[in-house]
């Protein structure tokens, strides 16, 4: 293995010019980033092309929420969804509908007092069945039940939207049942368990960690920030992951580079999940899926 690394840094460096770079040669390929400092990009996908895909860990994003909580919908509709649906391949989300909710247990049931009213734990509980049955669909219900009008009333006409084989009688099985009882009690317990403990919501954890820096960057955007965050490293999956990273980023200044040329004045960035928001979204809008 050391004598393949070493034919490897020997094939790249007879094929390169020596120019500076902060990286030493057996850095060249550790990343994008290093590769094109030092000028070896080309030659440092050569030399992985025959290596297996290495796969580097995505970005974990948890959000606690409330069905209800206007500043969760807006997050989670205009930033988390919106982002997840161009970066999933480099971002895992993990949602956890109970937030600022109350548990006690009455001897046979956990019991639930939510911050908007009786509304909001049916909600949460409707959300959690969700997340538990639909799979790899959950996210997509969510989003569609968040961005509509009544979210309680959208959920049966979201889930036959994004996932027809799952009945809806299912699913008010599981809200009304023992199951999804004990699946809130998770979501409390979980909750409970914040390190530091949740002020408010929505609240973003960003591997594992939660700081005002991070909540900052993730509502301003959650777009930025998950690409600053993802370690980059070789394999075509991550070569093309980074490219759509850099090539959204550039396009993301382009119309403040025109309105400053143009007018002399600059922008912020242009917010592409917004502008996702309220141009893909509205491919299935309906009266059960208003984009905001």
């Amino acid at each position: 293995m050391n004598g393949i690394i070493l034919l490897t840094l020997l094939t790249i460096w007879s094929n390169v010019d020596c120019t500076p770079c902060s990286y030493s040669p057996s850095q060249w390929c550790i990343s994008v980033d290093s590769a094109i400092e030092c000028g070896v990009l080309k030659q440092c996908l050569e030399a992985n092309a025959t290596k297996p895909n290495t796969q580097v860990q995505p970005v974990q994003v948890e959000l606690y929420f409330e069905s209800l909580c206007p500043g969760c919908r807006l997050f989670l509709t205009s930033q988390l969804f919106p982002t997840w649906t161009m970066l999933q391949d480099i971002m895992s989300v993990t949602l956890v509908p109970y937030g600022n909710a109350h548990e006690s247990f009455d001897g046979k049931q956990y019991q639930f007092t939510c911050q908007h009213g009786e509304e909001e734990c049916l909600g949460n509980m409707i959300e959690t069945c969700i997340l538990n049955a639909t799979g790899s669909k959950a996210f997509q219900i969510v989003y569609c039940m968040e961005a509509s009008t009544d979210v309680i009333k959208a959920g049966e006409k979201c889930v036959a939207l994004y996932d027809p084989n799952t009945k809806w009688d299912s699913i008010m099985t599981c809200v009304k049942g023992d199951q999804g009882n004990q699946l809130m009690h998770q979501n409390a317990v979980k909750t409970g368990a914040l390190k530091p403990a949740h002020d408010y919501v929505p609240w973003i954890v960003i591997n594992g960690e939660h700081t005002d820096d991070l909540q900052k960057k993730a509502t301003s955007s959650l777009f930025t920030l998950i690409c600053s965050m993802w370690k980059v490293g070789f394999g075509e999956h991550n070569y093309h992951s980074s490219f759509k990273c850099y090539v959204l980023s550039i396009l993301s200044f382009l119309p403040s580079l025109f309105l400053y040329s143009v007018f002399g004045k600059y922008s912020d960035p242009f917010p592409f999940p917004l502008f996702f928001n309220v141009t893909v979204g509205k491919v299935k809008r309906s009266e059960y899926f208003p984009v905001y």
